[in-house]
Parts: structure tokens; sequence; C-alpha cells
């Protein structure tokens, strides 16, 4: 009898606790859009004119941002300016083809030369391997904020092009240098990619070529045409005096493409007469 009772005694076992059910964390505040209550109040105390001008600095990223995609890049070259609504677009992609001695290396130099002195960090990646410091320096650059990148190919440009926009230099000068380009061309999807970078970074990107390349991905085309301007016939020597270089804005996004300028570069030696 003893036994039978340990046996059940065994068999039946008393009943457990039941397990604590786990408690959910309750979701957190949606964030209310708009100004901090800290600077609602801060402008609620202040003047009017006062309160106007404090901004938190969230708002003043943003506003940064902004005024950095809207800007542009002006090359101080008024007719390309005006061509251009203002000069080159940040965060854009702007070609200028043009065969030997069209002008556009000096519209290039021009563009470098106006970047640097307003204190834009700017980078020059020479395929045609044209670039003189020594000239560039006496028409304005100013070298200590100029980069200097010498590809071997158009494929080594462009890829150069991209790693610098993501580096944070505002403005870029691609010279592919005369015909034939060193390279093969490069796929379209190169371009797209080009294009995207600047556009993430806010680069101003100009692309000078003797004939267009980079297709549907830039913002505008400009074509360069140019007719020098001598001086003296007959036995004596001619002396170069300027290059008249005539400028078509062939495409644009957002203007009404067709328009012509005309850009006048005197020589250095009409200059000292």
């Amino acid at each position: 009898m003893a036994a039978s009772a340990h046996l059940f005694d065994f068999q039946i076992r008393l009943p457990e606790a039941a397990p604590e059910k786990p408690r959910l964390v309750p979701p957190p505040p949606p964030a209310q859009p708009g100004e901090r209550d800290d600077v609602r109040q801060l402008r609620a105390a202040l003047k009017a004119r006062v309160a106007a001008k404090v901004t938190s600095a969230m708002e003043l990223i943003r506003a940064l941002e902004r005024r950095r995609r809207d800007d542009v890049l002006a090359t101080t070259l008024a007719p390309l300016d005006a061509l251009l609504g203002g000069g080159l677009p940040r965060g854009k992609v702007v070609e200028l083809a043009g065969r030997r001695s069209s002008g556009r290396y000096s519209i290039a130099m021009a563009t470098l030369a106006a970047a640097t002195s307003a204190g834009e960090a700017a980078v020059l990646i020479d395929v045609g391997d044209h670039f003189d410091p020594q000239l560039a320096a006496a028409n304005g650059v100013d070298l200590r904020r100029m980069l200097w990148i010498r590809p071997k190919n158009l494929k080594h440009a462009v890829m150069a092009a991209e790693m610098i926009a993501a580096t944070g230099f505002q403005c870029a000068v691609v010279d592919t240098g005369l015909h034939p380009i060193r390279g093969r061309r490069v796929p379209d999807a190169t371009w797209v990619r080009l294009a995207r970078s600047a556009e993430a970074h806010g680069t101003a990107m100009l692309i000078s070529t003797p004939y267009p390349l980079t297709g549907t991905t830039s913002e505008a085309l400009i074509t360069a045409n140019a007719r020098a301007n001598w001086s003296g016939g007959g036995a004596t020597p001619r002396i170069l005096v300027s290059i008249d270089v005539r400028i078509t804005l062939e495409k644009h996004r957002h203007q009404r493409p067709g328009g012509s300028e005309t850009l006048t570069f005197r020589a250095i030696e009409s200059c000292l007469d």
C-alpha cells in the first residue's frame, strides 16, 4: 500500500505557475514635422525682425543644400554665361564641342580662372596634356586651388572625374584634347554615371571635346567656331590680333536652343600695343 501511494505521488505533479507574458514596449511617438519646440519658443520671445533670422542647424543645412544646387558657377565670360542662364549649373554636365583652334581651351582656362578666383576648389583633367601652368597663372588661374590630373585615355579621365566629384570639388573641367581622342569611346552608361555623380555632389562639370560625346546625359551642349583676326599684309609680317569665337547653344534642357554669342580673345602681343 505504501508502494502504491509512493507511485501515485510520483505520477501526479503539482500545477506550476503560468509564465508571465512579455510586455511590449510602446512605440515611440511620431516625429512632428516643422521646427522644434525650443526653437519655436525662442522665436516667440524675440522680436519679429530678429526671429526671422533665427534658424536651427537642420534648417541651415537644408538652406545651404538648396543654395548649392540652385546656384550657378559664373565663368566671367558674359556671352557664355548669357547662353547658360548665368553660368555653369552646379550639379550638371555641360559639354563644349569644337574643332582644332576653336577657342574651347581658352574657355576652359577662363572657367578655371573664374572658379579659383572665387575661392572654389577646381580640377583640370587634361587628356590631351596641353596645360601650361605658367600661362594659366598669367591668365588668372590660382594654381594653389587647382588640381591637375593627366590621365592616359578617355576612360581614365571619366573615372577620375567621377571620383573627384565625390571628394567635394565644386568645379571640374575635362579636356579630352584634339582629334583623335586617346583611347576608345566609353559606353553611354559611363556618362550617365558621371552625370549622376555630379548631381549628387553639386559639381559644376565642363566637358571640352572635339565632337559631342556625352549624348543625352549633358544639361547643355555648346559648339564653338573661331575666326582669327590678323594685322598687316603684303610684305609686312602678319600679326595675330584676336580670335572671335562664335558659340551656339545646340541643346539645353530648360532653355530654347539656337542662341548664339561671340567671344573675343585678344592676343598678348596686341594687348601690349
